[in-house]
C-alpha cells in the first residue's frame, strides 16, 4: 500500500487518526451493528482510520460495505473499496484522479474494459494493463515510453512479435527478449552491446553457434561458452585471459572430468 500504510502500525485506539488527522472515535460511527458483531475494532479494523491496513481489514471482514465507499474523498479508502466492491460498480472509477484507484480498477475489470488504460498517464496503471492485455493490444505496449511497462509487456507478448523489442533502448528489456525469442532469431542478438544480454543469448544458443562468442570481451559470456561450447570452442578458449574460464575448459577436456556441453536450461547464472 501507499501513504499512511508506511507508518508502523501500533494497533491502539489512542493512535486511531482519520485521513484529515483527527482522532477517530466510535461515538459518531455509522457502523453500530458491525461493531456490535465484533466485525470492526477501533485502532485495528476500521474504515475511518487513515492507515490502509486497517481499512483493508475492515473491508475484508465486511466486503458488502465496500460498495458504499467508492466515492470516499480519501483515496486509500477508494482503492480498498475498489478491491472488494461489486465489479459492476467499478466503471465509475475508471477515470478516478488517483492512479492507485485506476490501477485497482484495471486489475479487476475484464481486460476488454480497460484497454484504453494502456495510454494512462501513470506507469503503474499501464503496468497493470500490460499484465492483463492479450494480442494486438498488448503488442502495442512494447513501444511504451516507460521501460518497466515494456518489460511487463515483453514477458507476455507472443514469441512471434518479440523481434520488435530486440533493439529496445533498455538492456533489461532486451535480456528478457533474449530469454524468450525464438531460436531461429536468437543469433541476431549475439552482438548486443550489453554483456548480460549476450550472456542470456549464450545460455540458449546451440553449442555449435557459440563459436561466434569465443572472443567476447566479457568473461561472463566466455564462461558460458566454455560451459556449453563444442570442443572447437573449448580449443579457442584454452589460453583465455581469465583463470576461471581456463579452469572450466580444463575440467571439460581432461580425463574423467570431461563433460558434454550443457543445454540452454542448465547454465551457470550470470552475476
Amino acid at each position: 500500500m501507499t501513504g499512511a500504510d508506511n507508518t508502523l502500525e501500533a494497533g491502539s485506539a489512542e493512535e486511531a487518526i482519520d485521513w484529515l488527522g483527527r482522532p477517530v472515535t466510535c461515538n459518531d460511527c455509522p457502523h453500530d451493528e458491525i461493531r456490535a458483531e465484533a466485525r470492526c475494532d477501533l485502532g485495528r479494523t476500521c474504515v475511518r482510520d487513515q492507515r490502509a491496513r486497517r481499512i483493508d481489514r475492515f473491508f475484508a471482514m465486511n466486503p458488502g460495505e465496500a460498495d458504499h465507499y467508492l466515492d470516499h474523498p480519501y483515496f486509500e479508502a477508494r482503492v480498498l473499496a475498489a478491491k472488494y466492491a461489486s465489479i459492476f460498480l467499478l466503471t465509475a472509477l475508471i477515470n478516478d484522479p488517483e492512479p492507485d484507484v485506476r490501477a485497482m480498477v484495471a486489475r479487476r475489470l475484464p481486460a476488454n474494459r480497460v484497454t484504453h488504460l494502456s495510454h494512462d498517464p501513470d506507469r503503474k496503471v499501464r503496468m497493470v494493463v500490460a499484465g492483463r492485455l492479450e494480442g494486438a493490444a498488448l503488442v502495442s505496449m512494447l513501444n511504451d515510453s516507460d521501460y518497466w511497462v515494456r518489460l511487463v509487456a515483453v514477458k507476455r507478448a507472443p514469441q512471434d512479435v518479440l523481434p520488435i523489442a530486440m533493439s529496445d533502448p533498455d538492456p533489461q528489456v532486451r535480456r528478457e527478449v533474449a530469454r524468450r525469442i525464438k531460436h531461429d532469431v536468437l543469433p541476431t542478438m549475439s552482438f548486443d552491446p550489453d554483456p548480460l544480454v549476450r550472456v542470456a543469448v549464450a545460455a540458449r544458443l546451440e553449442p555449435v553457434q557459440l563459436m561466434a562468442l569465443v572472443g567476447d570481451e566479457d568473461l561472463r559470456v566466455r564462461y558460458v561458452v566454455a560451459e556449453r561450447g563444442t570442443p572447437e570452442a573449448l580449443f579457442q578458449l584454452t589460453n583465455d585471459p581469465d583463470p576461471e574460464v581456463r579452469r572450466l575448459v580444463r575440467q571439460r577436456t581432461q580425463g574423467p572430468l570431461a563433460t558434454a556441453p550443457k543445454d540452454g536450461n542448465n547454465n551457470k547464472p550470470a552475476t
